[in-house]
């Protein structure tokens, strides 16, 4: 039975695991291994994960963690970047997992605790050609707003983030 549990330290391996096979199966194909490995090194590396877990306040609600057996499945963070309105940060699943509503679990709970904080519009950055990203986060309500530059651009490179936003 899969569970979504707010992550601690035991999950720190499975967060890291999750997010860095969630990127490489999201842009694989099409963003440069030298970008991917860039952006993982920066954010799924377990030091700055064993952070995540044990921070939580209402700009960074923690991880959310999908887990079936002791195994995560899927992670998933987010918090509040105005009075009310909170953002999706990241969420990943395993690659083999993909289509048994176990990202929809971790987003309610992302979700579920940014209306705690008084969130009443929740948005969210997806890179441009996700197609992993945008189909799920359209069929959740969220409607596309804007383009922006993509984070983690570096001289030469010009990803394209769009950015989404619901009422929730």
């Amino acid at each position: 039975m899969i569970r979504v549990i707010k992550a601690d330290e035991r999950h720190i391996d499975g967060i890291v695991k999750v997010c860095t096979d969630g990127y490489w199966a999201t842009y694989g194909v099409s963003h440069p291994q030298e970008y991917i490995n860039r952006i993982i090194k920066e954010f799924y590396n377990n030091y700055r994960i064993s952070k995540e877990v044990t921070v939580s306040n209402k700009y960074w609600g923690g991880y959310f963690v999908a887990v079936e057996n002791k195994k995560v499945l899927g992670a998933g963070g987010g918090g509040m970047i105005e009075e009310d309105k909170g953002e999706i940060f990241v969420l990943y699943l395993d690659p083999e997992r993909r289509n048994e509503g176990i990202g929809t679990k971790i987003l309610d709970a992302i979700t579920n605790q940014q209306k705690g904080f008084g969130a009443t519009e929740q948005w969210v950055s997806v890179q441009k050609g996700n197609q992993k990203g945008i189909p799920f986060y359209e069929a959740k309500g969220f409607e596309f707003q804007y383009e922006k530059e993509g984070y983690g651009n570096e001289e030469g490179e010009n990803f394209i983030s769009l950015r989404y936003s619901r009422q929730i």
